[in-house]
């Protein structure tokens, strides 16, 4: 890793001052890409009828952009390197944005799933690009800041997906999805031109191949089988592509740990705050990605909810979200992160066992009181574990550290949909349990969605734990710069 461990010595080029504009950009470009990827579901039976096919085989369009988008992040590290950070995220919002013009004139089910996979190489580019632009012009002590523009579409666009999909094709048509893109593609085009520092890319660096090429098969594979298990569970391909994904990401770690010129610096993994963000800070994240999904269907199928109804209910985890997002960063720079962590997690199992309590018959206004306890513990959490990643990164090791991350989001968002949809076909296909989680008074009919809170509640607390094992003075030079020495000092690699 001679060229890694050089990189991890220098300081990065040309670091710019802190520019708050310039976070506000890249966070409008990741709720777009967020947005995109989830925002179909409520539209599926329009474009069907619009397309003539079953509604089940538009959901080729959902899979094959989160694929791509998956797929991608490896290579976009390396592109940022090679041609310049500025290049590429410019160059990332045109194609996502002319991606998007072609997703609302397709005229069959074929061309907008092609049109979706160039959305997705578009979307792969923005958001890992997008952040290490705003993180290397970033120093320490104004991490939190920085992180808190960029969190905010990660906790905003599962939710009102469903809302901003269900409102557009009702009131307009399904085009209009990709519409909107166009006016806010170009706006932050133009944006990204000005705001975005011009550092020239390193035209000698090498492209491991190997690497790329296990990396990109395992995330792949990985993200199919996920996607697998969120709909048949049951089938021998779903299990065998989590396998086969596994063991290609396994063998990319291998190859990478020995390579000259690896894709990624995997000694990132020893700095204990960025290693805890991909443990424990990965079962956070895939708890709080389920719950957006079972929300609404335990509020329609358990509840007899209309869909409208349910979505302006799921609409108080994003009022909870918003509304604590003020106090996030005093919180972290008052308490620390560990307990920030610990609080959060531990908060956020309360809320789950809460909701399986609910019943049909439970206050509306309790329930709501409850989704927006529950979308504030969810912002403090992920917004402590965004900023704590790259607390004690060397700066020679950001690229690596920031596709990492990236990829981890991404595979924790799938992981918690296909949890969750397992957790539902587990609690309703055995009698035993539904006997025990169900009533006299729903007749069961909700008995599934309780098993499954509570289970991602017991999965939470093994964040908990993980949290538990932090250093009291873990990320402190982020959170309390100059105040407290940092509990794991960036420890520079021998040549």
């Amino acid at each position: 890793m001679s060229g890694e461990a050089g990189a991890s010595r220098q300081e990065p080029a040309a670091a710019q001052p802190w520019n708050p504009r310039l976070a506000l950009l890249v966070a409008a470009t990741f709720f777009m890409e967020f947005l995109d990827g989830t925002v179909l579901t409520t539209a599926i039976p329009s474009i069907a009828g619009d397309f003539g096919v079953p509604a089940a085989s538009v959901n080729i369009t959902m899979t094959a952009y989160l694929m791509t988008v998956a797929m991608g992040i490896p290579l976009s590290g390396w592109l940022a390197e090679r041609l310049g950070a500025r290049r590429v995220f410019c160059l990332a919002i045109a194609v996502f944005t002319v991606a998007s013009l072609l997703c609302a004139a397709s005229q069959d089910l074929t061309m907008l799933t092609l049109s979706r996979v160039l959305q997705g190489i578009g979307g792969a580019m923005m958001v890992p690009v997008g952040t290490l632009v705003v993180l290397r012009g970033t120093p320490k002590a104004e991490l939190l800041r920085a992180t808190a523009y960029l969190v905010w579409p990660g906790l905003l666009a599962p939710v009102l997906a469903p809302l901003v999909g269900g409102a557009l094709t009702t009131y307009l048509s399904w085009h209009w999805i990709f519409l909107i893109n166009l006016p806010l593609g170009a706006a932050a085009f133009l944006a990204a031109l000005r705001l975005v520092p011009a550092v020239p890319g390193d035209r000698h660096r090498r492209l491991d191949w190997a690497g790329l090429a296990l990396t990109t098969a395992g995330v792949g594979a990985l993200v199919v089988g996920l996607e697998l298990a969120s709909g048949h569970p049951e089938g021998p391909w779903t299990w065998l592509s989590v396998a086969a994904g596994a063991l290609a990401l396994a063998a990319a770690a291998v190859w990478m740990r020995r390579a000259a010129n690896p894709l990624f610096d995997l000694t990132v993994f020893a700095t204990r705050t960025f290693r805890a963000t991909n443990t424990g800070g990965f079962i956070y994240r895939l708890t709080i990605s389920a719950v957006p999904f079972l929300l609404p269907l335990m509020f329609q199928e358990g509840f007899g909810w209309s869909p409208l109804h349910a979505g302006i209910m799921v609409a108080a985890v994003f009022i909870g979200n918003i509304g604590i997002k003020p106090a996030t960063t005093p919180l972290i720079r008052r308490f620390g992160f560990k307990p920030v962590l610990v609080f959060a997690s531990l908060a956020s199992a309360v809320t789950f066992a809460l909701c399986a309590l609910l019943t049909a018959d439970t206050p509306q206004p309790l329930i709501f009181a409850l989704l927006v306890c529950s979308g504030a513990f969810r912002s403090i959490g992920y917004s402590a574990y965004a900023s704590v990643q790259y607390a004690d990164i060397l700066p020679g090791q950001l690229t690596s550290a920031n596709a990492v991350s990236a990829t981890m989001v991404q595979l924790a968002t799938g992981a918690g949909i296909a949890v969750g949809a397992l957790l539902l076909r587990v609690f309703d296909s055995s009698p035993v349990l539904g006997g025990v989680l169900g009533s006299t008074a729903d007749h069961g009919a909700v008995a599934a969605y309780r098993g499954a809170f509570l289970s991602i509640a017991v999965l939470m607390l093994l964040s908990t734990v993980d949290s538990l094992m932090l250093h009291r003075n873990a990320g402190a030079e982020v959170s309390r710069p100059g105040q407290v020495p940092a509990a794991e000092p960036p420890r520079r690699r021998p040549a």
